[in-house]
């Protein structure tokens, strides 16, 4: 138990806490809504092979500032940060399934990105199609063990309350904007790959 002077000094910690859970959580709502519009374009990949290039690379920012605040979070927990300590780790299911996740997620990527830069290949395309598939049961995995405390979470920073907020919204709100911007640039730069992509 926190003596009373010790839990004034960890206040702001635990906005920084209850922050980095705020940024987490609306990254992974704007991916669902990325990841479901990429979704929908693998059942028609003759025809959106392009869409499909380019909604992958506008994941990129998104994907990697959520990997950022989670591995955030993570480092600061087994560093020993008081307040990160204070809030506990996640369900040990989703511990033990976050390496999984995070291995996955930089194959699917990884092998995208390398397609894009050396053109059909069969290894690569067979690894890509791989990591999708185990990438697939175990984000579903993932998200289903976040998805009732998304809500609430994901879009605190973006409406209206009476009262005080919680510090530091305007900055989750650009790092969110910013997260976004950057995956917009890079499908835009790789607009002219995506197109001659046979």
């Amino acid at each position: 138990m926190f003596k009373p002077e010790e839990s004034a000094l960890l206040a702001p910690r635990r906005d920084g806490v209850a922050g980095n859970g705020r940024l987490t959580a609306a990254l992974g709502a704007l991916l669902l809504v990325l990841l479901a519009a990429e979704g929908m374009t693998i059942p028609f990949l003759g025809q959106l092979r392009e869409e499909h290039i380019l909604i992958g690379m506008l994941l990129l920012g998104p994907v990697a500032a959520k990997l950022a605040s989670t591995g955030y979070r993570f480092s600061r927990y087994y560093l020993g940060s008081p307040a990160y300590v204070s809030k506990g780790p996640p369900q040990i299911a989703l511990r033990l399934l976050a390496p999984g996740v995070i291995f996955t997620t930089v194959a699917l990527f990884g092998t995208g990105v390398a397609l894009l830069l050396v053109g059909p290949n069969d290894q690569l395309d067979f690894l890509h199609k791989a990591s999708f598939i185990a990438w697939f049961a175990l984000m579903t995995i993932h998200v289903l063990g976040h998805i009732l405390e998304l809500p609430g979470s994901a879009f605190a920073d973006w409406r209206r309350t009476v009262g005080p907020r919680l510090s530091g919204a305007g900055l989750r709100r650009a790092a969110v904007a910013a997260a976004l911007a950057i995956g917009v640039v890079l499908a835009l730069l790789s607009f002219s790959a995506a197109g001659s992509w046979g």
